[in-house]
């Protein structure tokens, strides 16, 4: 099959690109939010802030798993835009080795490290059976999250989007099946849910698998399947160490954060938590933009055509920013209707009000500085500096997210608001180092695919 972004109008190739993507974040997140929403309707409020909490340490073990692969992805993108299918076809070999290294490295240290780290984030007494079970299931499950991601991210490297969106669409299908089957019907609490969060994953890795034997020239299994050529090794690693790097303290950050809100009481902690996917449900349009731009500006530079390149990050900014705009005013207008869904009938108006409260500060104009950010960052790590990005995301995670939320709650004496304002204020600073990376035009010299061209028959 044959899938290239580097012809026509750029603006239409980019959102032609986006839109499965965007359905895919959608769904993605819809069955994340499923589990919140199903354990908050079948158990009570310790079940709903297990879950926020141990989501902060899911979403870590996800984020490696896309920084990883994210190496794949991006390398395959610019031997695509060369029109290097043997390089394209060894990297896709070297990225499934890796990832199924990788997935034995993380889930040992996952089961060693998820209860010490639960307690650091003083997850609540009555949540805390409910936390650790549901995350002993999701570290046995992570081979099945690399080899998802693994899959996706070589077919957006590729050009074809519509592959990761019906894997997707299964894996949600099959999950919130599940979800009713274990937490509703077998009451099996926050383990069900992870139950069928794993399962699901295999489910979809697995059709994934046949979807690129069957269809891809590029993915093949060889005689010794841990041959692997170095330097397409050290290519994913020089872009996936500094990604998985990035998006690991990005969301180590959320789960310091967590730890915060959780000296505030299970209902703060249930409330804020509810927010929190909300607000990642509102970034899924920003995050499709984002995914897109990596695709395309690294088939750009592997084409060499660094003005189609420079052309996408603008396209993408303005249709990153129309969303935001879009989001932050359906939220202020919907927020307490959002939050309702997520708690049962018959609880605590506290958590509808603290809920209520996140939405209002860490969902308003800050969309369009995190806009600006996220594009800059895609932008950079698809022309292969994945490096620039990792030092912007601990700009942001660290030095700002973490930093501010402190200030405002301990010192400021503002509490549980002040960790809000601190969330809010937090991509500003980094979306301005973004924007001045991009006028400054080094990246214009990041040419990483050989000049050399083999082809395989598609």
């Amino acid at each position: 099959m044959n899938h290239t972004l580097l012809s026509g109008s750029v603006p239409r190739c980019l959102l032609r690109f986006a839109a499965p993507l965007l359905l895919a974040n959608f769904l993605q997140s819809f069955y994340s939010i499923a589990d919140m929403a199903i354990v908050g309707q079948f158990t009570s409020s310790t079940g709903l802030a297990a879950i926020s909490s141990a989501s902060m340490l899911v979403f870590i073990i996800n984020s490696i798993c896309t920084g990883v692969t994210m190496g794949g992805a991006v390398l395959v993108a610019q031997y695509k835009g060369a029109d290097d299918a043997v390089s394209q076809a060894d990297t896709v070999h070297a990225l499934f080795v890796l990832s199924a290294l990788s997935a034995v490295l993380i889930t040992i240290a996952g089961l060693l490290a998820y209860r010490p780290i639960l307690a650091l984030m003083d997850v609540p007494k009555a949540a805390m059976p409910h936390a650790l079970a549901y995350m002993q299931v999701i570290c046995l499950g992570t081979i099945f999250v690399f080899g998802y991601n693994a899959a996706c991210s070589i077919l957006r490297g590729l050009g074809d989007s519509n592959g990761p969106l019906l894997f997707v669409a299964i894996a949600t299908v099959v999950n919130i099946t599940l979800d009713f089957l274990f937490v509703g019907g077998l009451q099996m609490g926050t383990r069900g849910a992870a139950i069928a969060t794993v399962l699901s994953q295999g489910v979809s890795f697995s059709i994934a698998l046949l979807f690129l034997r069957q269809r891809y020239a590029v993915f093949h299994f060889v005689k010794n399947p841990f041959l692997v050529k170095y330097g397409h090794l050290k290519s994913i690693l020089k872009i996936g160490i500094p990604s998985a790097l990035q998006m690991a303290v990005l969301n180590l950050s959320y789960l310091l954060v967590t730890g915060m809100l959780n000296g505030y009481g299970v209902d703060i902690s249930a409330a804020a938590g509810i927010g929190l996917k909300i607000n990642t449900f509102a970034a899924m349009p920003c995050w499709a933009i984002g995914q897109a731009i990596t695709t395309m500006a690294g088939q750009c530079i592997g084409a060499r055509m660094p003005q189609r390149a420079g052309q996408t990050a603008k396209s993408g900014l303005f249709c990153a920013a129309a969303a935001g705009v879009f989001m932050t005013i359906a939220i202020q207008l919907f927020a307490g209707s959002m939050i309702s869904l997520f708690i049962p009938a018959h609880a605590d108006p506290a958590v509808l009000q603290a809920g209520v409260l996140y939405l209002r500060i860490c969902c308003s104009i800050n969309f369009l500085a995190y806009a600006v950010m996220y594009v800059f960052d895609s932008f950079a790590t698809g022309v292969g500096d994945a490096f620039f990005s990792m030092l912007n995301a601990l700009l942001h995670s660290i030095a700002m997210r973490l930093l501010l939320s402190w200030l405002f709650a301990t010192i400021c004496r503002l509490g549980y608001i002040g960790i809000c304002l601190g969330e809010a204020i937090a991509p500003i600073v980094p979306a301005i180092v973004g924007t001045c990376y991009f006028l400054r035009g080094d990246w214009r010299s990041k040419y990483n695919a050989p000049q050399n061209s083999k082809k395989i028959s598609d």
